[in-house]
């Protein structure tokens, strides 16, 4: 009989406050043994619903994600100061796990937080196009558009999909409002 594969050591994590506040990060989860067999459309709506109370408790965006046979990709953007994309993470993993039963994710997910080089307007949205092209790469769909397992989650804004010819024009837009109701930080009061 042969033995379960043992956890690797854990991916290297930046510190915590890279993941905390306004920060974009690519994320990655793949399944023990690239298995697959469990990606289709009911999973895809359940995704979403955690997708949208991930994004309530944490206060995240996510412009860009591509559920694939064996892995999932997704771009998280923190709105808030009190954003923290590790408990984001954290809790849509968890509220996952049972959906995928009897498979579960590897141990740990790979993340790539972007810098600010790649945080700009084009250079953003070539990172989340790399996201959705995933399945055309993977040969599944022939334009990412086409690939029914991507989208993105915007609270309030169920059909705006990443593929979509206004949808950056749009995104900008409410992502720019967003940020501006945010409310100042309490001033620092002075030293005595």
């Amino acid at each position: 009989m042969e033995n379960p594969v043992e956890p690797k050591d854990n991916l290297p994590r930046l510190l915590r406050h890279n993941y905390q506040g306004h920060a974009i990060v690519m994320w990655t989860l793949t399944l023990e043994q690239r298995v697959n067999g469990w990606l289709n459309e009911s999973f895809h709506f359940h995704f979403r619903e955690l997708m949208l109370h991930a994004a309530a408790r944490e206060n995240v965006w996510s412009p860009a994600y591509c559920l694939m046979p064996d892995h999932l990709h997704l771009v998280w953007m923190g709105m808030r100061r009190e954003s923290d994309q590790l408990n984001a993470i954290r809790f849509l993993r968890r509220q996952l796990a049972p959906a995928l039963q009897p498979h579960k994710f590897q141990h740990q997910a790979h993340d790539h937080v972007l810098r600010e080089d790649e945080r700009k307007r084009g250079a953003f949205a070539r990172v989340c196009f790399y996201v959705l092209e995933n399945s055309v790469r993977a040969k599944l769909a022939a334009k990412a558009g086409d690939w029914p397992f991507s989208g993105a989650i915007v609270p309030g804004y169920p059909t705006l999909h990443p593929t979509a010819e206004d949808f950056w024009k749009t995104f900008w837009k409410l992502y720019v409002a967003e940020r501006e109701s945010e409310p100042l930080p309490p001033p620092i009061p002075p030293l005595a």
